[in-house]
């Protein structure tokens, strides 16, 4: 009669505290224990802010075919390390300031400010799961901010849906309201303590970290 052997990962430890009942077994992988998967997050992570340090946000990236591929390639070595996680919940709530982006109309404020008097000052997307609503907000310090109010929809483990209610450009002692002008969803495809990175239905990529405070209206 053939036989077969069953080759187990270590170490393997047979454990039945109770003889009647069947035995259990247990096992640990050490390819895949926390030390591991916290490191390389570590290490992916860093690559990363590296890469785009000196960026400005993302308007040096515009002129620069190559170092956007490494920084999407960077991006993606994330969403490796995101997948099938999730990222929708509690933990997406907070004041999140913008690091990079590929997002044309964000960068076009951000560059064109000093041709109006003044400057861009943090650029942020402020999130609240459980009231269901999205800031993306861009100051113009000392007085001045740009604001779009969005409503959201959890759609998925890492997908929130988005639709753009009115927007606000608003001074010291002024206030001009703007319609809303459009809907579609973005994925976190990797989140932590401080740090998100995203993808948006254009195929744009954001990458924020988490503000040390927090931005009202």
């Amino acid at each position: 009669m053939a036989t077969t052997t069953l080759l187990l990962p270590t170490p393997f430890k047979p454990q039945n505290p109770n003889p009647k009942l069947p035995i259990t077994l247990s096992y640990s992988h050490p390819r895949f224990t926390c030390s591991y998967v916290t490191a390389q997050s570590q290490s992916a992570k860093e690559r990363l802010l590296a890469l785009i340090s000196d960026q400005d946000r993302g308007l040096r990236t515009q002129t620069d075919p190559a170092k956007r591929a490494a920084i999407v390639e960077a991006i993606d070595a994330m969403a490796d390390l995101g997948a099938g996680t999730v990222t929708t919940g509690d933990s997406l709530s907070g004041t999140w300031r913008l690091l990079w982006t590929t997002e044309k109309e964000q960068l076009f404020i951000i560059e064109k400010a000093p041709l109006f008097g003044t400057r861009a000052g943090d650029v942020l997307q402020v999130i609240d799961v459980k009231q269901k609503t999205l800031n993306n907000v861009i100051t113009f310090p000392p007085d001045g901010v740009f604001f779009v109010r969005s409503g959201i929809e959890i759609a998925s483990p890492q997908r929130v849906n988005f639709r753009f209610t009115s927007a606000v450009l608003r001074g010291k002692d002024w206030e001009i309201p703007l319609p809303p002008f459009g809907q579609g969803w973005f994925d976190t495809v990797y989140l932590d303590r401080d740090l998100r990175v995203a993808k948006d239905i254009r195929g744009d990529y954001l990458v924020v970290d988490r503000a040390s405070y927090s931005w009202k209206e």
